[in-house]
């Protein structure tokens, strides 16, 4: 590709896992053509299909010899700052750039000490690229376990502190400010000339430097007699220094109605579709995954970060040892977005995940526990982070934060269930405060997304969802 053919582990790859796409040998040619051949639905604009040629060129100057050390570490480095922001080279489409670079760097990371791939001075985002690309779907590699980079996930030696909108815009802010205060310090420090003699006029240009007693105090007169004359309303105007007269109170307006609380509802609480970017194991707590889940919030809102250019919140959910860490990465789920944010043994969170887990036996006691199996609520295929969801019959305006005194989450979450359909449902005839609602909602109501697909779980039927 581009100005030679790929690197023999390249067209190896590239042969194994698209045979009817690359011929044997794999053709010369440009790198973008072949993106284009390999993932047809992606559509790529003239600059990313520019970029894509370049990484492609930039991945074969990589090299594991000695003698290029200096050459790799520079290049390394670029391309780790790069990646800090982008799921893929391109941001978040997939391209043969990223699969050549995987064949190149992949000999170069295998040899990485743990501190090399995550440490302080680590290349935190090559490791996750290259890991995402042997993994990922997206790309549709065919490799055995024994070919993959085994990488770590739990093994994180330094964490950044994740860019915070807020605090990345005042940063800026205060460094504008800086810099005009410094340009109109330079301006003060000489620029402008000082005038004296003939119009006596002082250095800051003031109008009263020469003029004599006398002349001060005709102007002055004259200042009060303008004053006194009517305006073009018709009103005459106090002189300069005359008392101020008290004005008058105004009455004041009548107090507004206190607000009265919405009807309960399950409108109230703000389900929507989450992407899980990443999973780790709480660093304090073993039965706690902490996840980053983009859930659609602008930029800058309440209780976010910044994740790979993606708004995100953190969230904790007690899944550790219910389900498999490797489950919880790169997936859709359904989040409660509107509970208010708890800290969990040092990690603020700022959302709970929807699951589902067996309804406790009557006479078994000790209410609806997580001891059985436990599976995510999965949103339909096609759904896309940040989109609404809600029970059939019961569309309306979440609230922006659910009151904890009020207990709308706990009093609705017991009408969440599965059907024998395995679709995740409310049946408003079990909830308490809804039990005349029910008599007219028979029946089961389904959860949805805005889109219009069903929520649904693997096997669990009659479960408690929370």
């Amino acid at each position: 590709m581009t100005s030679s053919s790929p690197p023999d582990a390249l067209s190896s790859l590239l042969q194994r896992s698209f045979p009817s796409a690359v011929s044997s040998p794999p053709p010369d040619g440009d790198a973008s053509q072949l993106s284009t051949k390999l993932y047809p639905d992606t559509k790529y604009t003239d600059a990313e299909k520019a970029e894509i040629v370049q990484w492609t060129t930039t991945s074969s100057r990589l090299s594991t010899s000695s003698s290029d050390d200096s050459k790799t570490t520079e290049l390394l480095q670029t391309l780790n700052n790069h990646l800090s922001t982008r799921t893929t080279l391109l941001g978040s489409k997939p391209s043969v750039a990223d699969i050549a670079l995987y064949a190149r760097i992949a000999p170069i990371v295998a040899k990485w000490t743990p501190e090399e791939r995550t440490g302080e001075h680590g290349y935190h985002h090559i490791v996750r690229h290259l890991d995402f690309v042997q993994n990922a779907s997206l790309f549709g590699l065919k490799l055995s376990q024994d070919d993959k980079v085994k990488v770590d996930v739990d093994d994180v030696r330094f964490v950044h502190k994740p860019l915070d909108p807020k605090e990345e815009k005042e940063r800026k802010k205060k460094e504008k400010a800086a810099a005009a205060a410094a340009a109109a310090g330079g301006e003060e420090g000489g620029q402008k000339p000082l005038i004296v003699g003939g119009q006596g006029r002082g250095q800051g240009g003031g109008s009263g430097g020469g003029r004599s007693k006398k002349e001060k105090t005709k102007e002055q007169v004259a200042e009060s007699q303008d004053a006194a004359k009517p305006s073009s309303t018709g009103e005459i105007s106090a002189p300069p220094n005359a008392p101020r007269t008290k004005k008058e109170k105004q009455p004041k307006p009548p107090k507004q109605p206190a607000k009265t609380d919405p009807p309960l509802s399950p409108a109230l609480i703000d389900l929507r579709v989450g992407h899980i970017l990443k999973a780790t194991t709480h660093p304090n707590a073993e039965m706690l995954y902490v996840s980053t889940i983009a859930c659609g919030d602008r930029e800058g809102a309440d209780n976010t970060s910044l994740y790979e250019n993606q708004v995100v919140r953190t969230v904790c959910s007690g899944l550790n040892g219910l389900i498999p860490l490797s489950e919880m990465q790169d997936r859709k789920v359904i989040v409660v977005c509107n509970l208010k944010p708890v800290t969990m043994r040092g990690v603020k969170s700022a959302a709970m995940v929807l699951a589902a887990s067996p309804r406790a036996k009557e006479g078994e006691g000790g209410g609806d526990g997580h001891g059985g199996p436990v599976e995510l609520v999965r949103p339909p295929e096609g759904a896309v982070a940040g989109e609404r969801v809600w029970f059939e019959g019961w569309e309306g305006e979440p609230l922006e934060v659910l009151n904890p005194k009020k207990k709308v989450w706990e009093a609705c979450q017991v009408g969440f269930t599965t059907t024998e359909g395995l679709e995740v449902g409310f049946e408003a005839g079990v909830v308490e405060l809804l039990a005349g609602e029910g008599e007219i909602r028979q029946g089961v109501s389904r959860l949805v997304t805005k889109s219009g697909g069903v929520c649904r779980v693997e096997s669990l039927r009659g479960a408690v969802v929370r």
